[in-house]
């Protein structure tokens, strides 16, 4: 395959996930159709399949491109001059208002998000898997700073996901916004306890 064919398949692979993005966005990801996403992109359906063999597919690709998003965000900001207490705060920070602002804000992408958790539990395992590794990155180089404790790496970074995880994940999230009798605690609060659980404390 040429390099010309090469990237000319991946524009239109990425112009399919935009429209439907745009279209689950608009009118439900229950309620398009292959046939509307081939409308709008002045294409037959036939030829949308070329490039994904379903509507599942095609939705896998969305939720894909939309966890990315935040994945490269989180790789950003591990990458800053800050330091690690810095850095690990600002990405579970961005990670939270992300999800609240794309998801839940957004009732038709939401109901997509809430399918993608049903029926492609895979990629979103592999997503918070991707997430959890830059966070250990971070925490990684805490310890090796002297900022954060000493320990397995791999498990703390398990265990602040998990903490983070009414924060991270957009159903719960959804869940305690729409629910005034919530017993809740905030954002800010729940980053700094963590971040004091594994921090090593400044000597008096």
């Amino acid at each position: 395959m040429s390099l010309v064919l090469e990237n000319t398949e991946t524009d239109t692979r990425t112009r399919i996930l935009l429209v439907a993005e745009r279209l689950f966005r608009e009118i439900g990801y229950q309620k398009t159709t292959v046939a509307d996403i081939a409308k709008v992109l002045k294409m037959s359906p036939a030829n949308v399949y070329r490039f994904f063999d379903s509507k599942a597919a095609i939705h896998e690709g969305v939720a894909t491109r939309l966890m990315g998003e935040v994945e490269a965000a989180a790789v950003t900001i591990a990458a800053e001059p800050l330091s690690p207490k810095d850095r690990l705060r600002e990405i579970l920070a961005t990670i939270h208002h992300m999800n609240s602002e794309r998801y839940v804000g957004d009732a038709k992408l939401h109901d997509m998000v809430a399918v993608a958790m049903e029926e492609n539990w895979d990629i979103c395992d592999a997503h918070v898997a991707r997430l959890g590794a830059v966070i250990g990155q971070v925490i990684g180089e805490g310890v090796a700073a002297g900022e954060f404790k000493p320990g397995d790496v791999e498990l703390t970074a398990r265990c602040v996901c998990i903490a983070m995880c009414r924060f991270f994940h957009p159903q719960m999230i959804a869940q305690c916004s729409a629910n005034e009798k919530q017993v809740d605690v905030p954002l800010d609060h729940m980053i700094e306890f963590l971040i004091g659980a594994i921090s090593i404390p400044k000597s008096s």
